[in-house]
């Protein structure tokens, strides 16, 4: 992946249990996928630069972000209520980044049924 402020992404997303990723390649987006669900993608350009970090929110926590960062928009691509874009400029602080793909993490975790989950975080069945 090209220069980007939030190198540490993939490694920190990877490391979370029940994750994989692959490239969808028709858009050029690298996808985070919990189980058979995508929570987060990075979205390259032409030449692999990373355009846009997205992922899953609550619309209201979404919409206070969007108003504290100019960098965080509404979903590229996606449902705009519930998923939101980081531009990978580095102005979004680390940790905020960081919180928002644990909220998003966790919501499609939340999204399946709690076998599928124990199954997914790796726990005993």
């Amino acid at each position: 992946m090209g220069p980007m402020a939030y190198e540490w992404i993939d490694e920190y997303l990877l490391d979370k249990p029940g994750v994989s990723k692959d490239l969808q390649a028709d858009w050029n987006w690298v996808r985070y996928l919990l189980g058979d669900k995508m929570f987060a993608a990075v979205c390259l350009d032409k030449q692999d630069v990373p355009y846009y970090i997205t992922c899953k929110l609550l619309p209201q926590e979404g919409e206070l972000l969007r108003e504290q960062y100019e960098d965080i928009v509404p979903g590229y691509y996606m449902n705009k209520q519930h998923w939101n874009s980081i531009r990978p400029t580095g102005t979004v602080p680390d940790e905020t980044v960081k919180h928002m793909l644990e909220e998003s993490y966790r919501l499609v975790l939340a999204g399946f049924s709690k076998k599928k989950q124990r199954e997914l975080l790796g726990e005993e069945v």
